[in-house]
């Protein structure tokens, strides 16, 4: 949990008492009920704190933060679907948001009109963030630059067990990454998933991170992530390039969501209108290498326009009805590969 206003607090008291002063009433330095905010979060803390802590100091609501997995987190926020210990859901794609529907309410963020209409909900399930498309990437120094062009490329028998790609399972982007491969590929889904499997040799990594770390360091020469993901390792020197495969790709946002039943819902409301604000927007343009889900902030850098890369037509709700059973059978040949 993250909270450094706390942990400030609790040295003065720790300071007071040594000094044989009488400390304050620990409840001075707890917030009224009704400027808090607890928030369950599956982004890193370099991408949470900045937004947090700006969200804080407009406002004056005291934000604690949990972090952790996005499945992790919807299973915990599941099971206390009858008492919320959590406001709202910050992170992880809007097919896994969609998924648990039963655990959200609909709100029409602040600002609707400004967000692309390709990255709105219908419903207001969900309100969208930040614009991810997924690509391939490779090991500079071990692959030569058009060796990796596309999806099929997962599928030569010179890559087996040389690819990183994130458990669907417990990775956000995993799953969006499978889906997209589906979607793209040419061949009869079980097929193309038995054959991914193989060629994965039964392995696969927690999270989008842990894939540019393995194609960085050579434990893998190809690998399947989010562009942004690709852009940090990239921009801080690694070697590694990127590729948006020729077959199309996905460009799906990752949201937010209103927990049905949260305590502090009007202060949900606030952080969720923040998210989407034109002042948040930049700073992932700008500072993390995220593409803005409004229409009047502008990538950053180098970026292609989304019109310039190939998308496969990806439907986020019809991706979350199928998303159990996809998994299912992708853990079934996953592990036949494991067991050979």
């Amino acid at each position: 949990m993250k909270r450094k206003g706390l942990a400030a607090a609790l040295c003065v008291l720790l300071l007071l008492a040594g000094c044989g002063a009488e400390a304050p009433e620990t409840a001075a330095y707890a917030p009224a009920e009704e400027d808090r905010l607890v928030i369950y979060t599956s982004h890193k803390e370099e991408v949470y704190w900045p937004i947090v802590k700006e969200f804080e100091e407009r406002t004056g609501i005291w934000v604690d933060v949990v972090a952790g997995g996005t499945n992790e987190l919807l299973e915990r926020i599941r099971s206390e679907a009858d008492r919320p210990a959590a406001d709202v859901m910050f992170g992880g794609g809007v097919e896994s948001l969609a998924s648990y529907r039963d655990c959200f309410a609909p709100y029409a963020c602040g600002g609707t009109e400004r967000i692309e209409v390709r990255f709105r909900d219908g419903e207001d399930l969900w309100t969208p963030f930040s614009a991810l498309p997924v690509v391939l990437v490779y090991n500079t120094k071990l692959v030569p630059p058009g060796r990796v062009t596309g999806w099929e490329d997962l599928l030569d028998p010179e890559l087996r067990g040389r690819i990183a790609f994130a458990d669907p399972a417990v990775s956000g982007s995993g799953f969006t990454a499978l889906t997209t491969f589906l979607l793209a590929a040419d061949g009869e889904e079980e097929a193309l998933l038995r054959a991914l499997a193989e060629n994965l040799a039964g392995k696969q990594l927690e999270g989008s991170g842990d894939v540019l770390g393995a194609v960085a360091g050579g434990g893998a020469l190809v690998g399947v992530t989010l562009e942004e993901t690709a852009l940090k390792r990239i921009a801080a020197g690694d070697d590694i390039a990127l590729v948006y495969p020729e077959e199309g790709t996905s460009c799906v946002p990752d949201g937010s969501a209103l927990i049905r039943g949260a305590a502090h819902e009007e202060n949900a409301r606030a952080f969720l209108d923040f998210t989407v604000s034109e002042a948040v927007q930049r700073l992932l343009a700008e500072q993390f290498c995220r593409r803005s889900v409004r229409g009047d902030v502008e990538p950053a850098g180098e970026l292609p326009a989304l019109e310039d890369v190939p998308l496969v037509d990806y439907d986020v709700e019809r991706a979350s009805v199928r998303r159990d059973g996809l998994l299912m059978t992708w853990a079934f040949y996953l592990g036949e590969e494991e067991g050979t």
